[in-house]
């Protein structure tokens, strides 16, 4: 097992087998957008980092997992037990959301989904890759779940903005929000962050970069 890690009030336990939490997640974590009462799911959402990020900042939620590895989704519940924290966590394929959650019974969907193509050269790993499912198929589930107006977080490469940008809009998923991630104002962003909105207006706020520190 990895050592376990603090987020705030919850312990997050890891596997050795789980994809490891990375900074990435811990900026999406806190990016998105949430309000007290939200019904929130998070697709991909492994060992269940994230639902213990956002109940962190905000209690009052209802959390809902997807994970197609059922032993990552085991730990997730593991995890929100062990916080003392309720929350419903599927071992299933996100791609068949339609067949054990409702439409549009969200108000906020995240992800931090494969960043690489099949194909494309690029490492980290297969948990990195689009092996399982491509981010078309993330936007299109994010786009079932969420009610109108509800809001999709994501954290990607920057490199695929342009493709992000395209599959986004073409589920009706409207951005909103951007920021990109920074090691050092001389090196290139690293990561981007993305809030979309479920038939949105056209509108997007730039924000300003923001830089990782170690």
């Amino acid at each position: 097992m990895r050592a376990p890690e603090q987020l705030g009030l919850y312990l997050l336990r890891q596997s050795d087998h789980c994809f490891p939490l990375g900074r990435d997640t811990l900026l999406l974590g806190a990016f998105a957008t949430l309000r007290r009462g939200w019904r929130v799911c998070d697709l991909g959402c492994g060992g269940g980092a994230l639902p213990l990020l956002l109940l962190g900042r905000e209690r009052g939620l209802t959390v809902t997992g997807v994970e197609i590895d059922e032993a990552d989704a085991a730990l997730a519940r593991r995890n929100l037990a062990e916080n003392g924290l309720a929350g419903e966590i599927y071992a299933a394929d996100l791609r068949r959301v339609r067949e054990f959650l409702p439409a549009g019974g969200f108000d906020l969907v995240v992800s931090n989904p494969p960043y690489f193509t099949q194909g494309s050269g690029s490492s980290g790993g297969p948990a990195r890759m689009e092996e399982r499912c491509t981010f078309a198929q993330v936007c299109t589930a994010a786009a079932y779940l969420l009610k109108s107006g509800g809001r999709f977080a994501l954290v990607h490469r920057p490199e695929r903005l342009c493709a992000l940008l395209a599959d986004l809009t073409g589920c009706g998923l409207e951005p909103k929000r951007m920021q990109m991630l920074q090691h050092s104002p001389a090196k290139p962003p690293s990561a981007v962050l993305l809030e979309a909105v479920r038939q949105g207006r056209a509108g997007l706020e730039v924000l300003p970069v923001q830089y990782e520190t170690r």
